[in-house]
């Protein structure tokens, strides 16, 4: 009898930071084990991210009409069963992806479920009785999903995506590399998760007068896209790619990047995976929850001072809002940013 060639599918269907945390981990799963078919299940709109890594499929999730509600997931999940896959890799584990595992409840199908660590993450960041301590990362968390799948990878050294050739399209946005090119992300989705802006003007027109310098800025929708235009007009060496280019020419840019300054949020992973020296700043949140971007210095992460706030963190997300934690980031010096920057060139 022939046996079954192994088809893992990998669903990972959240915002893009955590999508992205998972890609290290699928470089070193297609490293190790080369005869598995990889079908990595995620929302439609990453999938330049998941097309850089070799060999690996897509299915592309659209959850507000062709795969919303019940009916959608049905969809879904009788999608994965016609691509007869064998094992699966549940690295979300909400109510969306619980009900796709049982459709395969009484198949050959093996499947295992990242442990998210909810309760530990709860005493992080509860006001009583808070336990201040590092938590795992979700990298090591999605490393014990796949051994539970009889996948143990070794990773013990770092798995990132290759430096991308910029296209004539992102040439035309960032023109050739002459200068040192630095990355910042100014926004997150969460209000707590987003450093003051005069202090962000503040920290930018710094970097602007350094020799032989270049700075772009990341940003998303319509009001941050104005706002970033409005602060590059300002300066003959800023440039504002918000809502300029798609994420794959996006994916060329930060690739080529010396450095990114980001808050807690996507462009922050989507740098690390390439490698670029990644500094984050953490109002609400906290990297000791396991978010950190990969494969960077703790060092690089810098925090609110919670000798001021000592009920930081609040919040795993950044989604909570405590009353009299509105400032916390403003603990976090311009001058501290600038210095941290610069150190990485």
């Amino acid at each position: 009898m022939v046996k079954k060639q192994p088809h893992i599918a990998i669903i990972r269907l959240s915002a893009m930071g955590d999508v992205a945390m998972i890609v290290p981990v699928i470089l070193a799963f297609a490293k190790q084990y080369p005869h598995v078919v990889i079908t990595v299940v995620s929302k439609s709109f990453f999938k330049s991210i998941f097309k850089l890594i070799p060999n690996v499929n897509f299915v592309s999730v659209h959850t507000h009409h062709q795969h919303k509600g019940l009916f959608g997931i049905v969809k879904l999940a009788q999608t994965l069963k016609r691509k007869k896959v064998t094992h699966i890799a549940d690295l979300h584990h909400v109510l969306r992806t619980k009900i796709i595992r049982l459709f395969f409840l009484f198949s050959n199908v093996k499947i295992a479920v990242t442990d998210k660590g909810r309760a530990e993450k709860k005493a992080l960041t509860r006001a009583k009785n808070k336990v201040f301590k590092p938590l795992k990362p979700m990298t090591e968390r999605h490393l014990e999903t796949f051994a539970k799948l009889g996948f143990p990878l070794e990773f013990s050294q770092p798995y990132f995506l290759p430096k991308l050739e910029l296209s004539d399209r992102t040439l035309e946005v960032s023109g050739i590399k002459t200068t040192t090119w630095i990355g910042i992300a100014p926004f997150a989705q969460h209000q707590g998760k987003i450093y003051p802006l005069d202090l962000m003007e503040q920290v930018l027109s710094n970097l602007s007068q350094q020799q032989n310098v270049t700075l772009f800025l990341f940003g998303g929708g319509k009001k941050e896209c104005e706002v970033l235009k409005d602060i590059s007009e300002k300066y003959t060496n800023v440039k504002s790619v918000a809502g300029a280019i798609s994420l794959e020419h996006e994916l060329e840019l930060i690739s080529n990047l010396d450095v990114m300054l980001s808050m807690d949020s996507g462009n922050a992973h989507l740098a690390a995976l390439f490698g670029v020296k990644t500094i984050t700043l953490w109002g609400a949140t906290h990297p000791f929850a396991g978010f950190a971007p990969y494969a960077q210095p703790l060092e690089n992460c810098l925090v609110a001072d919670r000798l001021v706030y000592p009920l930081l963190p609040t919040s795993v997300y950044g989604n909570k809002q405590v009353e009299g934690y509105e400032q916390v980031m403003r603990t976090i010096l311009p001058e501290k940013i600038v210095e941290t920057v610069l150190k990485q060139l």
